[in-house]
């Protein structure tokens, strides 16, 4: 058991235990535990976040089986150079079901790591013997998320039907495109969004970002309509849409379907045959889940947003 910052050899080991309960226990993978958004999460911000981020990891025969990423209270530069402050601590964690006891562990480890300060976790809803451990150590579900939990969709590559653009459009890859317009088109579509081309070429470096993998979709005026990361396990054969976007003036055209169906060609093209997409569930939030459900996704799993107040020991 280690205790320390994050680091890039950290992320692959974690992405390692992802692979494996992805393999066996597809619905107990916790949100930003899965192979792709550890990947996204770290390599966009390691460069300016990651003095706040402390880590522990637990082995058993040299495999790891559990790890808490928290993300602790810190000051965040926004691209126009204001500031905005993060009060609060957030884990992001994964425990192998072999070895579910651990969690307890986790949670005390987290408690300690962020005493004094609000603390909020999303376990899978699935995972029932870790909510109760959860709940057993003072927290309960978090009131001001009841609209921002996660659920996880999935659908196998089989039959993936032509995308089609509208006149004047066209698919490119963000090695066509470059560094400057990939990031653009992030940030039109992620207005808050601090993402930089600095962040981005971190990205590049981060296993397993391929820029082939890595679409846009480009107007006749050569703006980048929208764009998606895809992240290929090459173990699983599955793939992980994170993230998708579109810029504000261009949706509701078609453009997104269109690139997730090209996307998930390419996806299968590359050995995949299985892919997952993670969006807001709840009711009042419809647009990305139904964009996901036109493309033949359906829900697999979903989080339940906790917190513990900051004056709970």
């Amino acid at each position: 058991m280690t205790t320390d910052l994050l680091t890039a050899e950290d992320v692959q080991l974690m992405q390692g235990l992802a692979q494996r309960v992805t393999a066996t226990h597809p619905g107990l993978v916790n949100s930003d535990a899965s192979y792709g958004e550890l990947a996204w999460n770290w390599g966009r911000a390691h460069a300016t976040e990651s003095h706040a981020w402390r880590r522990r990891l637990w082995f058993a025969d040299n495999d790891l089986v559990a790890w808490g990423w928290a993300q602790l209270p810190r000051q965040v530069r926004r691209r126009d150079g204001s500031t905005h402050d993060i009060t609060g601590a957030y884990l992001a964690y994964q425990v192998d079901p072999d070895h579910a006891g651990l969690v307890d562990e986790v949670i005390d480890w987290f408690d300690g790591v962020a005493s004094g300060v609000e603390r909020t976790v999303l376990p899978c809803a699935d995972d029932e013997f870790g909510l109760r451990r959860w709940a057993a150590h003072g927290y309960s579900e978090d009131q001001s998320a009841l609209d921002d939990w996660t659920q996880l969709n999935e659908r196998d590559l089989t039959d993936i039907a032509e995308p089609v653009l509208p006149h004047g459009f066209r698919f490119r890859t963000a090695a066509e495109a470059g560094a400057e317009a990939v990031v653009r088109a992030h940030v039109d579509a992620w207005p808050r969004s601090v993402y930089t081309v600095e962040a981005y070429e971190d990205l590049r470096q981060t296993a397993p970002y391929r820029e082939d993998l890595h679409v846009l979709v480009e107007a006749p005026d050569g703006t980048m309509a929208c764009s998606a990361i895809m992240w290929l396990d090459e173990v699983n054969r599955t793939a992980e849409f994170e993230p998708v976007g579109t810029h504000p003036d261009f949706r509701r055209r078609g453009l997104a379907t269109a690139m997730l169906l090209h996307g998930m060609r390419l996806a299968r093209a590359a050995g995949a045959t299985h892919m997952t997409v993670a969006c807001l569930g709840a009711e009042g939030r419809p647009a990305a889940r139904e964009l996901y459900y036109g493309v033949g996704f359906r829900m697999l799993a979903r989080d339940v947003p906790l917190v513990k107040p900051a004056d709970r020991a």
